[in-house]
C-alpha cells in the first residue's frame, strides 16, 4: 500500500527547514507530509524509542514514518543498527527488516550532515548564491559529498564567507530553507541524499 502521508523525525530545525522546502515538489500533490524537529540528535535518539512506541499504538496503514539524523563522527554501521534496535523495540517494522513486505518506518543518515546535500547539488547553491565558485566540486576534497572533510557545515561556512555570504557566520535555517526550495533531487551527487530521497518515493510510489 502506497502512503498518503509522512511523518519525518529529524534533529534539528534546519533539517526541517530544507524539508518543508523540498518536499513539496518532490511528492505527488495527493500526499501529506509533517516534520518534526528535534533540539539535536542527542535529544532525537533519547526520545525517539517512547515516541515511535506512542505512534505504533494508532499508526494508519497507509502512513510511513522516515527517521533522519546526521553521521556526525559515528560509524555509520553501528548508528544505523541503533535505529533499526528501536524501531524494533516499539514494535513498528522498519524497512530494512520488512523483506520486501509493507514497511512501516525507515531509517536514513546525512553524511555528514545536512550541508552534504548541498555540496551534492552545486548547480541549485550557485543559483541560490551566485558568487560561489562553479568550480567547487571539482577540488580535491569536494569531489565526495559524503567525504568532506572537517566538519561540513564549517566547510560550507568558510565557502560562502569567502565570497561575500552570511560574514556574521552561517544562518543555518535560512540557508536550509533557501536550498531546499532550489536543489534537484535527480541531480544531486550525495549518496546519503540519494538514498534518502529513494526511501521516500518508495514509500508514496
Amino acid at each position: 500500500m502506497r502512503a498518503s502521508h509522512l511523518e519525518l523525525l529529524v534533529e534539528e530545525p534546519s533539517m526541517e527547514a530544507f524539508l518543508r522546502a523540498l518536499l513539496p515538489r518532490l511528492l505527488p500533490q495527493d500526499r501529506t507530509f509533517e516534520v518534526h524537529a528535534f533540539q539535536g540528535k542527542t535529544d532525537l535518539l533519547g526520545k525517539l524509542e517512547a515516541r515511535l512506541r506512542g505512534y505504533a499504538t494508532w499508526l494508519p496503514a497507509d502512513w510511513r514514518i522516515l527517521v533522519v539524523v546526521d553521521r556526525d563522527d559515528e560509524d555509520c554501521l553501528g548508528l544505523k543498527q541503533r535505529l533499526e534496535a528501536v524501531a524494533h523495540r516499539s514494535c513498528l517494522c522498519s524497512r530494512s527488516r520488512a523483506g520486501g513486505l509493507p514497511w512501516q518506518l525507515v531509517n536514513r543518515i546525512a553524511i555528514e550532515e545536512l550541508e552534504a546535500w548541498y555540496f551534492g547539488d552545486w548547480t541549485a547553491v550557485r543559483l541560490a548564491y551566485p558568487r560561489l565558485s562553479a568550480t567547487v566540486p571539482n577540488q580535491q576534497g569536494y569531489r565526495n559529498p559524503d567525504a568532506i572533510a572537517g566538519g561540513t557545515w564549517e566547510v560550507f561556512e568558510r565557502i560562502m564567507q569567502r565570497r561575500g555570504y552570511f560574514k556574521g557566520g552561517l544562518r543555518k535555517i535560512e540557508a536550509a530553507r533557501t536550498l531546499g526550495g532550489v536543489i534537484e533531487p535527480e541531480r544531486n551527487r550525495s549518496q546519503s541524499f540519494c538514498h534518502f530521497r529513494d526511501a521516500l518515493l518508495e514509500a508514496v510510489a
